[in-house]
């Protein structure tokens, strides 16, 4: 399951529908709405977003919220290396690779590493 998944899931528990409902509201099918939730495909449309915002009468930040959630979701992540030294290559292959086998301890430690990265640059 994506966070974004996992976002709508919690949407749907607390609004108390189905994926079928939810589903049949927003005018896709079932099977659409259930390999979303589960990872299965890539990042709906802002299109598809603003639908969903709006069935779950969602206010501004709480759906801006869930836009970012659903652009940090796609389960299948390209990284573009090209023009860079060879060792960031080999790490971004070694990540793809270990990915699966990574503890949410190591994965969190990773995070950290990377939101200070974002701080100083």
């Amino acid at each position: 399951m994506t966070p974004f998944g996992e976002a709508v899931r919690r949407l749907r528990q607390r609004k108390g529908v189905s994926q079928k409902q939810m589903a049949a509201a927003l005018n896709v099918t079932p099977a659409y709405l259930s390999a979303l939730e589960h990872g299965k495909r890539g990042v709906p449309s802002f299109e598809l977003l603003q639908r969903i915002a709006g069935y779950f009468s969602i206010i501004w930040d709480e759906a801006e919220e869930l836009f970012m959630l659903a652009r940090a979701s796609d389960p299948r992540v390209v990284v573009d290396t090209s023009g860079l030294a060879p060792e960031y290559t080999a790490f971004a292959n070694r990540l793809a690779n270990a990915i699966r086998h990574l503890e949410p301890a190591a994965i969190a430690r990773l995070t950290m590493v990377l939101d200070n990265s974002d701080k100083d640059g």
